[in-house]
């Protein structure tokens, strides 16, 4: 699924403009692709061009738009957002009605409780590492609904069709859709369960 991300340009290297960008910075933007099917990667701010062009420059993002208004980056959102799925990261008070108009809005640090209160979900600590692993939790989350939804409703259609045909009885029918009720359940459950890993960003790093 085509995705993009939309980045504030403060977090976008996680460092102010004209300072060097956190190390990890190139290498998550390089790891969005790869690992979490993130096709374009845009850096959107209120900053003068050059600011934002310096610092896109730095951790490897092609796709800038500087001296944006909160006005025009909602706009930006909402046109990008029919095209694909969309997420956007963060943290000032500007970026709060664009947080509500991606299809996912992520606040990126405590900087402000109007951010916070729109974003869809908040990164508490400003680490590009979490924001990882929020991609990888969320995405586990997604499958394991999928798994429970489509799943139990395919075994309860089997189901149907044996009893339709007369192979399943309606007694021994009834306690088998108990027991793909409870097999849902159970799986659902998986999500309450800690992975082996959260995040696969530092090894990449590493290595």
């Amino acid at each position: 699924m085509e995705c993009l991300i939309i980045m504030d340009g403060r977090y976008a290297g996680a460092g102010r403009f004209r300072d060097e960008p956190r190390h990890e910075g190139p290498s998550f933007i390089t790891h969005l692709g790869p690992k979490h099917a993130i096709r374009r990667v845009m850096l959107v701010s209120g900053d003068r061009e050059s600011e934002v062009r310096y610092l896109a420059e730095r951790v490897g993002i092609s796709e800038i738009f500087a001296g944006q208004s909160p006005e025009q980056k909602l706009e930006l959102v909402r046109l990008e957002t029919q095209k694909a799925n969309t997420v956007f990261l963060g943290d000032g008070i500007n970026d709060a009605p664009a947080l509500t108009a991606a299809t996912v809005g992520i606040a990126f640090g405590q900087n402000s409780d109007i951010t916070t209160e729109a974003a869809g979900a908040v990164i508490l600590d400003s680490s590009l590492q979490k924001v990882d692993e929020f991609l990888h939790v969320s995405r586990r989350m997604r499958t394991i609904a999928l798994q429970s939804a489509i799943g139990g409703m395919a075994l309860s259609v089997i189901g149907m069709v044996l009893a339709a045909f007369g192979y399943l009885p309606p007694v021994a029918g009834a306690i088998t859709q108990e027991v793909i009720d409870v097999l849902a359940v159970v799986n659902a459950l998986r999500a309450a369960w800690p992975p082996r890993g959260l995040t696969d960003f530092q090894a990449e790093q590493v290595a």
